[in-house]
């Protein structure tokens, strides 16, 4: 399912304190991925992105780890669709509990039963969900992307902190995609 480009969601804040500008990645692990890009471009753009780097691949191609321990652009796409969970689930609870503290994962955990999935179900996941959260997010009103809230490891954020982790997140991995691509 390929997502519609009106989904697009405006920035609703600039720069606040709790993203981007904590580049040393405490806060986002991943703006070093994001830069200057704006975070709902890169949202509303990852599931075209990532059907088109996945459709580039073999079968056999999509399937081999680049090296022992490294995950095949199958697992990639494995990863963010449960990862696109998760996001749904930690935006949900920041709005509707503020200073909610997310919980966090054991992504090799998840990880372990990658190997029954395909590729292109993945991508499906990924992307309808990925819809589903673009239009939770543009329903907000601008002040709720200030709302707070603790990750246990990286401290308190705010909304907005994790719509840029997620950017970057998907720019990160569909960098890897591509790698193997």
């Amino acid at each position: 399912m390929l997502l519609d480009r009106s989904l697009t969601v405006a920035a609703p804040i600039a720069q606040n304190g709790g993203s981007r500008a904590r580049l040393d990645g405490t806060m986002n692990p991943y703006a070093k991925f994001l830069g200057d890009r704006d975070p709902f471009t890169v949202i509303a753009a990852t599931p075209r992105e990532l059907e088109r780097a996945i459709g580039r691949l073999t079968p056999d191609r999509a399937v081999a780890a680049p090296a022992q321990g490294k995950w095949s652009a199958r697992e990639i796409a494995c990863h963010l669709a449960d990862c696109e969970t998760v996001f749904a689930f930690r935006f949900r609870q920041t709005v509707a509990a503020p200073n909610y503290i997310i919980q966090p994962f054991d992504q090799e955990k998840w990880a372990a039963v990658y190997s029954a999935y395909d590729a292109a179900a993945a991508v499906g996941a990924f992307s309808a969900a990925r819809h589903w959260n673009l239009l939770f997010l543009k329903a907000l009103r601008p002040e709720a992307f200030s709302t707070p809230v603790t990750h246990p490891e990286r401290g308190t954020m705010t909304l907005q902190t994790l719509v840029e982790t997620m950017a970057g997140h998907d720019l990160n991995h569909l960098g890897q995609i591509r790698v193997l691509a």
